[in-house]
């Protein structure tokens, strides 16, 4: 999904919800949701604070949450999630709005298989 702009913290939460719907949509009724954002995360499952400027994106998804189904929302590292990555570099080339991405390409693919094995790679920040 190409959002435009808008903070790392909104895309996590509408990549979150959007995920949850087509998961719901698709009939899974036991999901794991891994995000890499903590930030995200605390915003999406605390539901006594709507003060806040994803107020409407974090009751969709405690909406969702709500449902006859298991969701579990587990932290992971960046370092362990590069699809994730890799959808986020693809949907900036893409007209705003929600695209379904061909799982045949290459890229996705790679990432796919990288991250189910538990492939990582250390990050250096230069100084």
């Amino acid at each position: 999904m190409n959002l435009g702009r808008c903070s790392i913290t909104r895309a996590e939460i509408w990549g979150a919800l959007k995920g949850l719907e087509l998961a719901w949509e698709a009939g899974h009724r036991q999901v794991e949701l891994q995000l890499d954002s903590k930030t995200a995360i605390a915003l999406l499952l605390d539901t006594g604070q709507h003060c806040h400027q994803h107020a409407n994106l974090t009751i969709r998804f405690q909406d969702l949450l709500r449902r006859d189904w298991t969701v579990r929302v587990t932290h992971i590292y960046r370092e362990a999630n590069f699809l994730a990555d890799c959808l986020a570099h693809k949907g900036h080339l893409l007209a705003p709005g929600t695209h379904m991405i061909d799982t045949s390409d290459p890229d996705i693919c790679r990432w796919a298989l990288f991250d189910s094995v538990g492939g990582f790679t250390i990050r250096s920040i230069a100084e």
